[in-house]
């Protein structure tokens, strides 16, 4: 796996050992950064359920002043630091080895306001409902903050209806989906 553009391009990054994440394929990271492309700039990233890191360090590389990452496993966690450390990206980012909701509580406590939220949760077990929910009553996001979602394709958010949510792009992969929410209300 590597950087795919930006200024630390052609980075080789590591991947947490096992099969507890699926790494993004340069292909759909490609594909979600250029729809993202427009917003990166100066943007606060917020990088849960992060892996490897890579989503993150890829919005890093392509323009975002700051990202957060968070994940409950160590050895992620510590490949995460690992690759922010590579592509010489330390003062721009903070890692949480916490669940995406203690995550999501202490940046709420931090004052933080995120442009762009990425979360790739393991698949079918609605975490993204959950978080979303959250969301929904959170001060880390306001009118522009983008949410994206990686999800299995079987995956609904008809009940974002009910939210100030609302999924205004979708772009399907062959076993996976991106779905790109922006906040109406």
């Amino acid at each position: 796996m590597r950087v795919i553009a930006g200024k630390a391009r052609r980075t080789l990054l590591k991947t947490p050992e096992g099969l507890d994440t699926r790494p993004t394929t340069d292909r759909t990271k490609e594909t979600l950064f250029n729809i993202l492309q427009g917003n990166l700039a100066d943007s606060c990233f917020l990088d849960l359920f992060s892996g490897s890191g890579a989503i993150g360090i890829e919005a890093l590389s392509r323009g975002a002043s700051f990202a957060v990452f968070s994940d409950t496993s160590k050895t992620a966690v510590d490949c995460i630091k690992a690759n922010i450390k590579t592509t010489h990206m330390e003062g721009q980012a903070e890692v949480f080895q916490k669940d995406a909701i203690s995550t999501i509580k202490a940046m709420e406590v931090a004052g933080k306001v995120f442009q762009i939220i990425f979360m790739d949760p393991p698949y079918n077990c609605d975490h993204e409902k959950i978080i979303l929910e959250m969301l929904d009553h959170s001060n880390i996001i306001d009118e522009d903050t983008i949410i994206v979602v990686e999800a299995s394709l079987a995956t609904k958010f008809d009940y974002l209806k009910k939210s100030r949510f609302r999924v205004y792009r979708e772009k399907e992969y062959k076993t996976n989906k991106h779905v790109f929410i922006e906040v109406i209300g």
